[in-house]
């Protein structure tokens, strides 16, 4: 028995909490990543691994910047009834976001294992981080959306 207006103001309340849950983690992340090439060990990453380190970065600051986005939208909207565009530009923002941070905790996971056990290793670890962020973050959830439990 909610009126649309009451309805989009729970969307968004529903989605800052989300964000909220992802913001801090995505920026330490990419905080951590922006001081890797500096760091004395760094030269062990060969040149694969370094395009991998790279494309980690630019995945999280992507991240980090769609995961942000909602937050400078809703300040240039602010007073100007458009919570409907609020909402749906915010919702595609953190979709687009989880996206970009899923591959980017890929990434670093690449990297870690191949710094310490090898380039397979870093591979298969990878390709498992990979599979936990789809079955998790995308596959599970529509599954429940589909079918319910």
């Amino acid at each position: 028995g909610e009126t649309e207006i009451e309805r989009l103001d729970r969307n968004w309340t529903s989605l800052l909490q989300e964000l909220r849950v992802v913001q801090t983690g995505v920026q330490l992340l990419t905080g951590f990543l922006l001081t890797l090439p500096f760091q004395q060990r760094f030269d062990v990453l060969g040149g694969q691994m370094r395009d991998v380190f790279l494309a980690t970065v630019g995945c999280s600051v992507g991240a980090t910047v769609l995961l942000i986005a909602p937050v400078g939208i809703h300040r240039l909207l602010f007073r100007r009834h458009r919570l409907q565009v609020l909402v749906s530009a915010a919702h595609r923002c953190a979709f687009a976001g989880l996206a970009l941070l899923g591959l980017a905790l890929t990434g670093v996971t690449v990297i870690v294992f191949a710094a310490v056990a090898g380039s397979g290793a870093g591979l298969i670890a990878g390709a498992c981080a990979l599979t936990l962020f789809t079955f998790f973050w995308w596959a599970l959830p529509l599954l429940l959306r589909t079918h319910g439990m």
